[in-house]
């Protein structure tokens, strides 16, 4: 059994807890002594974040090999049309490549959604949108990237989900506890990232090396 922390970030915190320009951290809300984030949450951005103290665990959750998707809310500047959802669900080329397709519909402002100090600005002219956009990579600023990259750059982020885990009945700024039994492997295993054919060529190719 392994303990995990759900932590909902607020806007301008740092996902560490520490920062040499003073900026707000993790230690601004979280007293609970060597835990650890399993991955990482931009300052400007909001939501789930996942900690553990289990060296293990932290690793499974974080690595993109083991593939959770992480579902956000995002608020775009523009009522955002077919073609942009259609762009974001094929997968769009970005400086570093092209992203996996991805699962994207609009939604209406969650009913859950606390404020955000400061507000977002608005322009009066131009409208805004929502969409919920999952995806199985953590490029950075990804998300950003993408919405920007068909038209509609981010106005507001909010990461709702990783896996099964979600951001459901906890405030910003809360953190909650969980236990994780052996189920947690389970689930890994099942939707671990097969190896693609190049991966098991360079293995086939490594092992020979090794023994020739």
């Amino acid at each position: 059994m392994s303990d995990i922390f759900l932590f909902n970030k607020p806007f301008h915190v740092m996902s560490q807890f520490t920062d040499s320009d003073g900026r707000a951290t993790l230690s601004d809300y979280i007293r609970i002594p060597s835990i650890y984030p399993a991955g990482r949450l931009d300052y400007d951005s909001e939501g789930l974040m996942i900690l553990t103290g289990d060296g293990e665990l932290q690793h499974q959750i974080s690595h993109p090999r083991h593939k959770l998707n992480k579902t956000y809310w995002v608020q775009v500047d523009g009522d955002i049309d077919d073609q942009a959802i259609a762009a974001l669900k094929a997968g769009v080329t970005l400086k570093d490549g092209p992203t996996r397709p991805a699962t994207v519909h609009r939604i209406i402002e969650p009913s859950n959604l606390w404020p955000r100090t400061p507000p977002v600005r608005f322009r009066a002219a131009i409208p805004t949108s929502w969409i919920s956009l999952t995806i199985s990579e953590g490029r950075n600023r990804q998300v950003r990237r993408m919405t920007a990259a068909v038209g509609y750059p981010t106005l507001r982020l909010i990461r709702a989900k990783i896996g099964d885990w979600s951001i459901d009945n906890l405030a910003p700024g809360e953190i909650k506890a969980l236990t994780i039994g052996p189920e947690f492997k389970r689930y890994r295993t099942r939707n671990a990232q097969k190896p693609t054919q190049s991966q098991r060529n360079t293995r086939t190719t490594t092992r020979r090396k090794r023994s020739s």
